[in-house]
């Protein structure tokens, strides 16, 4: 009986599976297994508590099938599939350079025993690398990217297998760590993540989410990064729910394929440059003046804490540390006080953000830093400095969201909440006064950004 080896990485599910009906086209039975590599499992992270709880989620989907092991994957897979006599190993193409370099070691081991790595689909819609411009070169700019993203289409959802006929031999493995501080929206695998995709079309979010999707106080969004991060659903399968609904042809519907496609190209671009995960896209402001010292690190402190005296700046900060989530509008305006309020470079705070959140994704979290801090593509110009005050009262008009999580503030009504120095109660319950002037802090960005130019 041959033997084939899929091995389940950022795909924890087992419906629309491209690697999975590879692998049962290439064996008489399919063995499931999942590595936990020590380099990916950070005990402090919630992203490895729910990368974790998601791995738990498929082993139970599998029952009881999965066999986990710990270590090096250069090590365990070709160990594993010698063990069981495998001639192939099934995994989903990865993208990202971490999981490229693993990939081509994997390979190389395996092929010094005359085995294969085979890679069939991506956690994309169009695999990174696929799309370019008539002159055969990546794409640089977002809305030509989208346009042949659109223009390409979507291949439909990978048709499920009637049957599977798992490996039932004796392989051991290790019991999984216990999970725990892994909040609500990170409820985990592709039960939840079905469910949870299912409501959103069935309570009319998808239509109105053109319009309310920058709304913090409204629960609108899918919240769909996080199981999307962990493969515990395919954007083929959003895609082609969203084509076959009802609000399918609305502008919400169009606002939220878009984001699905800023998340592609961000995947591409990462492809073709590597090295943006944590160096400036774009030199143009490699000459940017920014603060190291002291006095930065404390101020650098007080906004990971959420206590900048900014009220909104506070709670989107709070909301990460609260639930390893926080809304894509608030990523803009905490990520924009960091680099241009308090002049810090970008990957201070991405590297924050990685530590600290659910779908944490490499490509997106890095390149939407860089579209901030203006050294990305499609950056917004760097003189663009998003006011706190102004953004919290446009997006949090009555200060809901700020109430939900600055406690400190909750006994101020309405808007007052985003400006408690303009109230003679506003300090009351303990919370800190402004660490810095925005005002000036603009002026001053404004000036490095001359003297860069120059």
């Amino acid at each position: 009986m041959t033997v084939s080896v899929l091995w389940f990485r950022r795909d924890l599910r087992l419906s629309d599976h491209p690697a999975l009906l590879a692998a049962l086209d290439a064996g008489a039975s399919v063995l499931p297994v999942f590595v936990l590599d020590p380099r990916l499992l950070t005990a402090h992270r919630p992203r490895s508590r729910r990368l974790v709880a998601s791995v738990r989620a498929l082993a139970e989907s599998l029952e009881g099938r999965l066999v986990v092991r710990t270590g090096d994957p250069v090590e365990v897979v070709p160990a594993l599939a010698r063990e069981v006599g495998a001639g192939t190993v099934h995994v989903t193409r990865e993208t990202t350079p971490f999981g490229r370099r693993r990939d081509a070691a994997v390979e190389a081991a395996l092929g010094a025993e005359g085995r294969r790595l085979v890679a069939t689909g991506t956690p994309y819609a169009a695999g990174p690398g696929l799309l370019v411009t008539q002159a055969g070169a990546p794409y640089r700019v977002f809305t030509p990217f989208a346009r042949a993203w659109r223009d390409r289409g979507s291949p439909p959802p990978a048709v499920p297998p009637l049957r599977i006929p798992w490996f039932d031999g004796d392989v051991d493995g290790v019991a999984l760590p216990a999970v725990a501080g892994v909040s609500s929206v990170g409820l985990a695998g592709e039960v939840s993540a079905r469910q949870r995709w299912l409501d959103f079309l069935a309570d009319g979010r998808l239509a109105g989410y053109g319009h309310d999707r920058d709304r913090p106080d409204l629960d609108v969004t899918s919240r769909m990064s996080i199981p999307l991060k962990y493969g515990e659903i395919h954007p083929r399968t959003l895609l082609a729910d969203i084509a076959s609904h009802p609000d399918g042809r609305t502008t919400g519907a169009g606002t939220f394929v878009t984001e699905l496609a800023w998340r592609e190209f961000y995947a591409d671009v990462l492809w073709h440059r590597p090295e943006s995960a944590w160096q400036d896209l774009r030199p143009e402001l490699s000459r940017m003046p920014y603060d190291s010292d002291p006095e930065t690190d404390r101020l650098v402190d007080a906004w990971r804490q959420g206590r900048t005296g900014y009220p909104i700046v506070d709670a989107g900060m709070r909301q990460l540390l609260g639930e390893g989530w926080m809304h894509n509008r608030l990523r803009m305006i905490t990520a924009s006080f960091l680099t241009k309020d308090l002049h810090v470079r970008w990957p201070v705070g991405a590297r924050h953000f990685l530590d600290h959140l659910l779908d944490g994704d490499i490509a997106s979290n890095s390149h939407g830093w860089q579209w901030v801090a203006g050294t990305g593509t499609d950056a917004a110009p760097y003189f663009r400095v998003l006011n706190p005050v102004r953004q919290a009262h446009r997006f949090d008009p009555d200060g809901e969201y700020v109430r939900r999580w600055v406690p400190e503030l909750r006994h101020l009504e309405g808007p007052a909440v985003h400006e408690p120095w303009d109230r003679p109660n506003g300090y009351d319950h303990g919370y800190p006064r402004r660490v810095v002037d925005h005002d000036a802090e603009r002026r001053e960005a404004l000036t490095r950004y001359e003297l860069s130019r120059r």
